[in-house]
């Protein structure tokens, strides 16, 4: 390796102090351009990390089969009264009165 900046040998930027000039704003003298060890985020790290299947038994399981479920009941029944007179609505239940 001929050139021996740091920049060359890690292939990324450095903390480089900032030059002041006349009517510049100086921000503590240090940018940082690069992380040398940046961090996965979430999901690439439980890609990376996920638990794998190794053994031929594992590997070539088939899913579980289970049996059908029943059908669900309606969620709403009609309900049509006999009688026209019935089908007046009955009257609400009394409020019940707080504690």
């Amino acid at each position: 390796m001929s050139s021996s900046s740091v920049s060359s040998m890690f292939g990324c930027g450095a903390v480089l102090p900032q030059a002041l000039g006349i009517g510049k704003r100086s921000d503590g003298g240090l940018t940082i351009v690069c992380s040398s060890r940046p961090k996965k985020k979430a999901t690439a790290h439980h890609m990376k990390t996920r638990p794998r299947k190794t053994q031929p038994w594992d590997i070539n399981r088939k899913p579980t089969v289970y049996d059908p479920l029943p059908p669900l009941p309606p969620d709403w029944t009609l309900v049509i009264p006999a009688d026209a007179a019935s089908a007046a609505a009955p009257p609400p239940p009394p409020p019940t009165p707080a504690p």
